[in-house]
C-alpha cells in the first residue's frame, strides 16, 4: 500500500488547513458558545469547493471520493468538530445517499445546488424512538395518487435548520420495516415540514441539530429514492460510507487535542522544568500520537477500499471504533496535561472532548460497531 497522498489531496489538503487555521480556529469557540455557524462561513466553504467534494465533476463537484473527504474533514476538525459535522453530514449522508441510490433525473437536479452551497443537506434516519435499532422506525410514506404522504417525526437532524432538501426514510410497508423501508426528497418549503428548536447540546454546538415533524407532507413519486422498499438497504450502505467521515473526524479532534497539549507542555513550567520534561506527561503524549496515527491509517484504508468499488462493512467499523475511542482518550488527556485550566472554556481542549464524544454514539454506536465487527470475525472464522 502506498501510504502517501497523491498531490492533487495534498493540495486540497493545504487549502483545507489554511482556511481551517485563518478562519475557523479563532471563531470556533464563539460559535460553540452561540450554537451556530455563521451563514457567510458555509458560503465561503462552497466557494473554496468544500461542499461538492463527493460530487461528480458532471455535476459540478470535484468528485475527489472518500480519500480526499477523509483529509479535508480531518483538518477542519482539528480545529472545530461541528462545522467537520456540517461538512460530514452534507456530503457524505445526504450527497452519498443520492449517489448510492438517485436516478439520474434526481442527480442533475440536486447535486449542482449541493455541491454549490445554494443550500445545505440533510439526511433523516433517526426516530424519537429508534437510533441504533433502525429498522423499527415509526415514520411513514402511503401511496396517493401520484404523491407520496409522509407522516411522523425524525430526531437529531444534522444541518436541520439550513437544509433545502432532505433525504427522509419511512416505511411503505408496515408489515416488513427492514425490508419496507422507503427513501424520498423532502424539499424545505414543503407544506406540513416543521422544525423544533436547536438541540442544546453537550457538544457538536455550533452544528444546528433539529427534529423535524411530517404532518401530512405529499412529495411526488419522482422524489423517491431509489427502489420501492429498498431505502433500508441503501441507508446502511450510506452508513457505511459515513462512518469513514466521522473516523476522520474523530482523527482532526485527537490531533487537535494532542497539539494543544503539546504547545502547554511546553509553556507550563512545573518542578523548575517544562512539564513536557517529565516522563508521565511523554507517556500520554506518546500514546495520544500512536493512537492517532494509527486511528488515520484505518480510517484511510477504509477510504481507500470505498473509492475502489470495495464493501467496507468491516473495515468502516473498524475505523470509526478506533478513531472515535481514541479521540476520547487524547481529548480526556489533553485536559489532564492542561489541569485546572483543561477544565475551563479559556482553553479548546474542553470543547474538543465534548465534540469527541458524539463520535462515538452518532452514525452507529460503538456497541453497534463491535456487533458489526463480530459478526465478520464469526462468519470468517466459519469458512
Amino acid at each position: 500500500m502506498d501510504f502517501d497522498l497523491p498531490e492533487d489531496l495534498i493540495a486540497l489538503g493545504e487549502v483545507a488547513r489554511k482556511y481551517a487555521e485563518e478562519r475557523i480556529r479563532p471563531n470556533a469557540r464563539q460559535w460553540d458558545r452561540q450554537m451556530s455557524i455563521p451563514l457567510e462561513v458555509v458560503q465561503e466553504m462552497a466557494g473554496l469547493g468544500l461542499l461538492g467534494i463527493m460530487v461528480p465533476p458532471e455535476y459540478g463537484g470535484s468528485g475527489i471520493g472518500y480519500l480526499g473527504m477523509s483529509v479535508i474533514i480531518e483538518e477542519i476538525a482539528r480545529h472545530c468538530g461541528a462545522t467537520a459535522l456540517m461538512l460530514a453530514a452534507h456530503n457524505g449522508l445526504c450527497i452519498g445517499h443520492l449517489l448510492v441510490a438517485a436516478n439520474e433525473r434526481q442527480k442533475k437536479k440536486y447535486l449542482p445546488p449541493l455541491a454549490a452551497g445554494e443550500y445545505l443537506g440533510a439526511w433523516c434516519l433517526t426516530e424519537p424512538g429508534c437510533g441504533s435499532d433502525a429498522a423499527n422506525m415509526s415514520t411513514t410514506a402511503l401511496p396517493k395518487g401520484d404523491e407520496w404522504v409522509i407522516n411522523g417525526a425524525k430526531m437529531f437532524i444534522t444541518n436541520g435548520t439550513r437544509a433545502g432538501v432532505f433525504v427522509v426514510m419511512a416505511v411503505t410497508d408496515p408489515t416488513n420495516k427492514a425490508k419496507g423501508t422507503t427513501a424520498f426528497l423532502v424539499e424545505r418549503d414543503t407544506p406540513g415540514l416543521s422544525m423544533g428548536p436547536k438541540e442544546d447540546k453537550m457538544g457538536m454546538r455550533a452544528s444546528d441539530t433539529v427534529a423535524l415533524t411530517f404532518e401530512d407532507v405529499r412529495v411526488p413519486r419522482e422524489n423517491q429514492v431509489g427502489q420501492l422498499h429498498g431505502g433500508f438497504i441503501d441507508a446502511m450502505k450510506v452508513l457505511e460510507r459515513g462512518r469513514i467521515t466521522i473516523g476522520a473526524l474523530s482523527v482532526g479532534l485527537g490531533r487537535g487535542a494532542l497539539e494543544e497539549a503539546l504547545r502547554y507542555s511546553h509553556q507550563r513550567v512545573a518542578f523548575g522544568k517544562p512539564i513536557f520534561e517529565h516522563q508521565s506527561i511523554q507517556f500520554m503524549l506518546a500514546d495520544m500520537a500512536m493512537e492517532i496515527d494509527a486511528a488515520r491509517l484505518l480510517v484511510r484504508q477504509a477510504a481507500l477500499k470505498q473509492d475502489a468499488g470495495e464493501s467496507t462493512s468491516f473495515e468502516s467499523a473498524v475505523a470509526k471504533l478506533f478513531a472515535s475511542e481514541a479521540a476520547t482518550r487524547a481529548c480526556l488527556n489533553a485536559i489532564q496535561i492542561h489541569g485546572g485550566y483543561g477544565y475551563t472554556k479559556e482553553v479548546p481542549v474542553e470543547r474538543y472532548m465534548r465534540d469527541a464524544k458524539l463520535c462515538e454514539i452518532g452514525e452507529g454506536s460503538s456497541q453497534i460497531q463491535r456487533m458489526i465487527i463480530a459478526r465478520h470475525v464469526l462468519a470468517e472464522s466459519a469458512t
